[in-house]
């Protein structure tokens, strides 16, 4: 099946999330020895807040998960400082994309596949994120699960893509860094290419991504279909 449209996760997967926290370390002694922790612990409970809300049935927008998530995490490290979260939370907003993106995003964009975002994000963090990464001119659309108030990995939330671009499942390549996420979307259906940095194993789930890469710039190579 030729794949018409890249659809890609936004946090940790286009953009860095661990670049705010890296990069008030080097203006703030402070946070030198505690950053990558911090960072870590973040990320973590944002998203551990957003899968609780989804069972729950409790949506809230991800921009109060990312309030949360920041608030637990600086608890965790002993650092009572609302200025401190403030600059975090401004440089959340305007985090880089990963030094490959906007190559990769050309190289798709020269070859005629449409390229979206499917993300938890809301709708003026992903505004701000693109923006601030200058790939507006790159990418086709971007969706949120706002729309629908319902959070990843649930079904609902994968199916924006053929409600909202009306592209079929197995036409659509979608990209993640996050292997839970790769397992929804495989489950939905979409071919799926895990970006895994870090070298993790793979979740223990039986939906499994039909690729593998290391970082970004491999996407454009995924085109050809599966034999």
């Amino acid at each position: 099946m030729t794949i018409k449209l890249a659809v890609f996760d936004a946090y940790g997967t286009l953009f860095d999330v661990d670049a705010a926290a890296r990069e008030l370390a080097m203006r703030d002694p402070r946070l030198t020895p505690i950053w990558p922790q911090l960072a870590f612990d973040w990320r973590r409970k944002q998203l551990e807040y957003s899968w609780l809300r989804e069972v729950m049935g409790e949506y809230v927008d991800f921009w109060q998960l990312t309030r949360d998530g920041l608030d637990w995490a600086m608890a965790a490290q002993s650092v009572q400082d609302p200025d401190l979260a403030e600059a975090l939370l401004a440089l959340y907003r305007e985090l880089p994309a990963y030094k490959e993106v906007p190559a990769m995003l050309a190289a798709l964009k020269a070859r005629g596949v449409g390229r979206a975002i499917l993300s938890n994000g809301s709708p003026e963090m992903l505004d701000a994120a693109v923006h601030a990464a200058g790939i507006d001119g790159l990418i086709d659309e971007v969706l949120s699960v706002a729309s629908i108030r319902r959070f990843k990995p649930a079904q609902a939330v994968y199916d924006l893509v053929e409600e909202r671009m009306g592209v079929r499942p197995p036409e659509v390549l979608f990209v993640s860094s996050n292997g839970w996420d790769a397992a929804g979307a495989a489950r939905a259906g979409f071919r799926v290419a895990w970006v895994n940095r870090a070298g993790f194993p793979r979740e223990r789930l039986p939906w499994k991504p039909a690729d593998m890469l290391r970082d970004l710039s491999g996407v454009p190579d995924l085109l050809t279909p599966l034999s």
